[in-house]
C-alpha cells in the first residue's frame, strides 16, 4: 500500500489540506486492519467527521480507494508472473 506521504500529497492536491493526522490514524498499526475494512466505513464516518469534518470522510474513502488500487495492481502483476511461469500468454 502507498506510504503516508503519498496519501498526504494526494489530499493536498485535491483539497489544499494534507489531512496528515487522518492518514496516520487510518494507518495506525494497532488499528490498521479495522480501519481499512470497507464494510466498516460507515462505522468510522462519525468519528472522522467529528475530527476532520465531512471533507475528512471523503479523504478517508480516497485513502482506502488508493490502497485498494495498489493491492489490485500487485495482484495483477503477480498473476501475470504466474501465468508466464506456466507459459500462458495474455
Amino acid at each position: 500500500m502507498p506510504k503516508i506521504d503519498i496519501h498526504i500529497s494526494e489530499s493536498a492536491e485535491r483539497t489544499g489540506r494534507e489531512f496528515k493526522e487522518l492518514h496516520e490514524w487510518v494507518d495506525d498499526p494497532s488499528s490498521k486492519p479495522e480501519r481499512h475494512d470497507i464494510t466498516k466505513i460507515y462505522k468510522h464516518a462519525k468519528e472522522i467527521e467529528d475530527k476532520w469534518g465531512s471533507e475528512g470522510i471523503q479523504e478517508f474513502i480516497n485513502h482506502i480507494q488508493t490502497d485498494i488500487k495498489a493491492q489490485v495492481s500487485r495482484i495483477q502483476e503477480d498473476m501475470k508472473n504466474v501465468l508466464g511461469y506456466f507459459g500462458i500468454k495474455q
